[in-house]
C-alpha cells in the first residue's frame, strides 16, 4: 500500500513539471518578435488646410500587411502665421512666420505642434509619436509688400522616423 502512494507523490509532480515545460515551449512560439521599423524620410509640400498621409510610417510599422488608410498617421497644416514686417511698412519688430500642424493618429488621437525657424522660443524641428518633423522651407520666402494680399504659402515638411539632417 505504500508503493502506490509513494508513486503518486513522485510521478504526479514530475508529470505537472513536464506539462508546464511543454506549455512554456508552446507559448514561446506564439511570441511575436519586435522588428525594428524600416527607416524612412519623406518631404511633403502642404498649403494651409492641406494634409498628407504619412504612408512610409504605415508601411514601416505594418510591414505592408494592412490597409494604409487604416494605419497611417495624417499631418495637416492648420495655419500659417506670418507676422513679419511687410516690405515698405514701418514696424517696431521684425516679426516671424510660423506653421501650426495637427497630427492625427490612426486610433483617432491628435496632437498639435508649431514649427518656425525664427520664432522666439520656437523650433524648426521636433519629434511627435515616434516621428520627426522638420521645416524644410516655404515659398514665397520673401516678405510680401504692405499692400499685397497674404500669399498662399507652400510649406515643405520633412517627416522621418530617423534622426536625419
Amino acid at each position: 500500500m505504500k508503493k502506490p502512494i509513494l508513486r503518486q507523490l513522485v510521478v504526479l509532480p514530475m508529470l505537472v513539471a513536464v506539462m508546464a515545460a511543454l506549455h512554456a515551449c508552446g507559448s514561446a512560439g506564439d511570441v511575436q518578435r519586435a522588428v525594428p521599423p524600416t527607416p524612412f524620410s519623406q518631404t511633403y509640400v502642404l498649403q494651409q488646410g492641406g494634409s498628407a498621409t504619412i504612408v512610409p510610417a504605415a508601411t514601416a510599422s505594418a510591414g505592408g500587411n494592412a490597409s494604409v488608410a487604416h494605419i497611417a498617421p495624417v499631418v495637416r497644416l492648420d495655419r500659417v502665421n506670418d507676422s513679419r514686417c511687410r516690405t515698405g511698412a514701418v514696424c517696431v519688430w521684425a516679426g516671424y512666420i510660423s506653421f501650426s500642424y495637427t497630427l492625427l493618429q490612426p486610433d483617432g488621437s491628435t496632437s498639435s505642434f508649431v514649427l518656425s525657424d525664427n520664432m522666439p522660443n520656437g523650433t524648426a524641428s521636433l519629434t511627435r509619436d515616434g516621428l520627426n518633423f522638420a521645416l524644410a522651407g516655404f515659398t514665397p520666402s520673401q516678405v510680401p509688400a504692405k499692400d499685397e494680399t497674404t500669399p498662399d504659402y507652400q510649406v515643405s515638411l520633412k517627416v522621418s522616423n530617423i534622426n536625419s539632417p
